[in-house]
């Protein structure tokens, strides 16, 4: 076909753009709130059943255990079946184990749960990253994971103060604040797999808000760049986890995921003792570093895509990550701290757009593309199964969290060096259009 002219082609992105990223935007948003409403939860909960900080760390992060064991698996289901169905499927059994958080009696139950949520959730994210490089060309992609990763930002700005307002209802119908929390939290993620399942095109000729002329552009300039990737990836997903650089982003993500999984599972409790404030108060302090990350994952993809640069968008914003984190560390004023606290977040989850992009620029569509960026994924969530019961663990023996926050430092000034040299060699070697 011929090649439309730049305004058909801007046209077009802006309409998958409004049409598609705000309802996904509020899926990860809901999804997000539910894995994470466990960090507020713990204000109350571990009173009420007893948890030591060890015991609790061990309790987020069994999420992780299930949630990787089925990753993989699950994005492949989804690029066979269809993001609507699958996606629709997930976000219903995640939502009905959110909610049955909210009547757990012990420890053990805690346990449970969380692993029963992580399987629920399983394949959820890299399955919407997968969905998106399907819509979006490569030269729009960092823009779109941006506002994609935004809604994770967002659900921390509107979800830890809204979680510490829910503790308030505490007596309730005889019911605890934190109870109260996850289980209203949940009920969204039920209803909406519903709405999925009757709104979300699998595809874009299966767009019916879409003219038969821009998705035919879609369709023909995704297989393009598609056809273009190395063929390893083309012959079936399996053959993902014998390429190196597929491990390669894996570390990297890895060791951003000291922070995103790290700092923010113990954000308000490492805020509860810094500042001495009341739940809801802390709640408030922990919700403005996700603030600064939206506004800097916008800035940094839009950025990385005008300019066509990726591996410093990539490596120094996580270096600077790294050094913001330590230098928290330092005695001083209770402010300064956080707001070193506040500019580490925002560095760590402002390089995000660009690494999917960076990611999925590198892997082809289909099965081999789904099974690696589900594999990435995986492996970067390996620091959600050792990292919250390590950190528990550091507050138990310690009193405080400064060690461990030391070693998260470390791990992302190591992957920020990383980033540095990994976009240069997975972007392809011609510019991006």
């Amino acid at each position: 076909m011929s090649v439309p002219s730049p305004s058909f082609q801007a046209a077009t992105i802006r309409l998958i753009t409004r049409k598609l990223l705000p309802f996904l935007m509020l899926l990860y948003l809901i999804a997000y709130v539910d894995r994470a409403n466990i960090s507020v939860a713990a204000l109350q909960m571990n009173a009420d059943l007893g948890l030591s900080a060890q015991m609790y760390g061990l309790g987020a992060g069994l999420f992780y255990v299930t949630y990787i064991l089925f990753e993989v698996p699950s994005n492949v289901i989804l690029a066979r079946v269809g993001a609507r169905r699958w996606i629709a499927r997930i976000m219903v059994t995640w939502g009905i184990v959110a909610c049955g958080m909210a009547f757990i009696q012990s420890a053990t139950h805690l346990y449970v749960m969380r692993l029963l949520l992580g399987a629920a959730e399983a394949g959820f994210t890299p399955g919407i990253i997968y969905y998106l490089s399907c819509w979006f060309p490569r030269e729009n992609r960092a823009r779109a994971m941006s506002f994609f990763y935004i809604a994770a930002a967002l659900a921390s700005v509107i979800g830890l103060p809204l979680s510490g307002a829910l503790l308030h209802m505490d007596g309730t119908l005889g019911f605890a604040g934190w109870r109260w929390l996850y289980f209203i939290e949940g009920v969204p993620a039920i209803v909406l797999g519903f709405v999925v399942l009757r709104i979300l095109p699998d595809a874009p000729r299966e767009a019916r808000w879409l003219a038969a002329a821009q998705s035919d552009w879609l369709t023909s300039v995704i297989a393009t760049e598609n056809a273009a990737a190395p063929k390893s990836h083309s012959a079936g997903w399996s053959r993902a986890f014998a390429d190196v650089r597929v491990w390669l982003l894996s570390l990297f993500w890895l060791l951003q995921a000291f922070g995103t999984i790290g700092v923010t599972l113990f954000l308000p409790q490492i805020l509860k003792s810094l500042s001495g404030g009341s739940n809801f108060v802390v709640t408030l302090l922990s919700a403005l570093p996700f603030l600064l990350a939206a506004a800097l994952m916008y800035w940094n993809g839009h950025h990385s895509d005008s300019s066509r640069e990726r591996r410093l968008h990539l490596g120094l914003p996580l270096l600077a990550a790294g050094v913001a984190l330590a230098a928290s560390l330092v005695p001083g004023p209770a402010g300064a701290t956080y707001a070193l606290l506040v500019l580490a977040v925002g560095l760590n989850w402002s390089v995000t757009p660009v690494f999917w992009a960076v990611t999925t620029e590198y892997l082809a569509g289909g099965a081999a593309a789904a099974g690696a960026i589900a594999l990435i994924n995986a492996v970067a969530n390996l620091a959600g199964v050792g990292l919250p019961p390590a950190l528990g663990f550091i507050r138990d023996r310690t009193g405080g969290y400064d060690l461990g926050l030391f070693l998260i430092a470390c791990a992302l000034a190591a992957g920020g060096l990383l980033g540095l040299v990994l976009a240069r060699s997975t972007t392809r070697s011609k510019p991006i259009r």
